[in-house]
């Protein structure tokens, strides 16, 4: 039986974060399947290596021919690029409050968000990154979203914080949205229709 090249399985527990990723792969004609395995995470500085490994554990424990994973994070510049890949960790500890209570005196609000797409299959991982430069604002804002999207305003928009928009305009300038436009056309590129 022949492999269906146009769907692929993104191992997430994070129903936002499939939601924008089903969302970009649709324009591209790829479906994506939520799994919601626990992820390996294992606790490093750099996002590409956590994606590499998290995907290569996920590959392994489904038994799947290739799989989809991610990782992203919150980098904010006066604060050497904390909380960085541990913005999971971090916002489940200290929350958006927590991460303006230490810029309460900082002016420099500048801050991206980074995101490492990996594909992984029998053969090879390959991954794809998407950074979206922004500022942190002065207090939560907005309803929608999730994470760290209340306090972050990126540069291309109207000045809106990620929560304060839909899932279409914030797949116009977000890091996830960049990185998985990336992965769809190398699979579209890689992959016969």
């Amino acid at each position: 039986m022949k492999e269906d090249n146009r769907s692929i399985q993104f191992v997430t527990r994070n129903k936002g974060k499939f939601d924008e990723a089903a969302r970009v792969a649709l324009d591209y004609g790829i479906r994506l399947s939520q799994v919601k395995l626990a992820k390996y995470e294992m606790q490093a500085d750099d996002l590409r290596k956590i994606a590499i490994v998290s995907a290569e554990h996920a590959l392994r424990e489904l038994g799947a021919s290739r799989i989809l994973t991610e990782d992203a994070g919150l980098f904010i510049e006066s604060l050497d690029g904390f909380p960085g890949p541990y913005s999971s960790y971090v916002y489940g500890t200290l929350g958006v409050g927590g991460i303006l209570k230490l810029l309460e005196k900082i002016r420099k609000r500048e801050a991206y968000f980074a995101c490492v797409v990996a594909y992984c299959c029998a053969d090879y991982t390959k991954c794809f990154e998407g950074v979206v430069n922004g500022r942190i604002s002065l207090r939560p804002r907005g309803g929608q979203g999730f994470g760290f999207d209340p306090i972050f305003i990126p540069d291309q928009g109207d000045g809106a914080t990620f929560a304060e928009m839909g899932i279409n305009q914030k797949n116009r300038f977000s890091h996830r949205a960049l990185a998985f436009s990336k992965f769809c056309i190398w699979s579209n590129s890689h992959y016969a229709k």
